[in-house]
């Protein structure tokens, strides 16, 4: 016999995404379990090889083995994964009930850990229903579903991205962002039509990555205006868009909490035309 909880469904439910992060935006979670992303190729010109490497504390491993073998009355093996779609995976034989586990589970609120229980052992239904909320909210803790093929650039001839971003996600996302990547974007020629616009920076969720427009890139561009753009991507790691692309009012509102946010403002309005002339 195997059940499973998968994320298929979740990735497709906007609608019930929206409501969850007002109460779980990047929240602190234990050290349980640890990624340390794949690198693409830096402009050094270095890659290396091989995919994302997850640490698990093994005590945390084997306290949640524990609980699932006294509430199963019986031996449990328990595997913690980096899956991107199966979360909850169980299966029993020979006596044994085997149960695999993403690695955010290690690290969740102890209702969270219940429901787990509750599901992997009883089958319950609500026990279902939790944990697919708890996914719900924490889709950022996935891993990338796309790989980097193009060399990044963090290090600018003003501003360092790198610097920048380590000191965002520390500073206001609880750490909670330690698999991002960030990098400067190439410089193309803009269209006709397009000269009274300029897009300071993007979020690629696939690749969990922020690109910063090289117009930023200037001496006369200062480094709280480059960390407030880069805050604003962030919280589209966290808070995933409506459908259309619509911001939704929960990304508005933890964007008015950035400290300078004001001033951010203000300073893009003053000074957007010559931002404009330094694509």
């Amino acid at each position: 016999m195997s059940a499973e909880l998968d994320v298929t469904r979740l990735f497709t439910s906007a609608k019930r995404l929206r409501g969850r992060h007002a109460s779980a935006f990047a929240p602190r979670m234990a050290m349980a379990a640890l990624r340390i992303p794949a690198s693409p190729q830096t402009e050094s010109g270095l890659a290396f090889v091989g995919g994302p490497r997850i640490f698990i504390h093994e005590g945390a491993r084997q306290a949640l083995e524990r609980r699932l073998s006294l509430a199963h009355r019986g031996p449990v093996q328990l595997g913690v994964t980096d899956n991107l779609r199966r979360m909850v995976t169980r299966t029993r034989a020979r006596g044994t009930l085997r149960v695999r586990v993403h690695m955010m589970f290690l690290g969740a609120p102890e209702r969270v850990r219940q429901a787990l229980v509750d599901y992997v052992v009883h089958g319950h239904r609500s026990a279902s229903q939790a944990l697919g909320a708890f996914i719900d909210e924490n889709l950022y803790r996935i891993r990338p579903s796309q790989p980097v093929t193009r060399p990044l650039t963090t290090r600018g001839e003003h501003h360092d991205l790198a610097a920048i971003l380590a000191e965002v996600g520390s500073r206001y996302f609880a750490g909670s962002v330690g698999d991002v990547l960030i990098t400067w974007g190439r410089r193309t020629r803009p269209r006709a039509d397009a000269r009274r616009t300029i897009k300071l920076g993007s979020y690629s969720a696939p690749e969990r990555l922020v690109r910063i427009h090289p117009a930023l890139d200037r001496p006369w561009v200062p480094r709280y205006f480059v960390a407030y753009i880069v805050y604003h991507e962030l919280l589209h790691h966290v808070i995933p868009v409506m459908p259309g692309g619509v911001h939704p009012p929960e990304l508005l509102r933890r964007e008015r909490e950035f400290p300078l946010y004001e001033r951010a403002l203000a300073w893009e309005q003053k000074h957007i035309r010559r931002l404009l002339r330094a694509r």
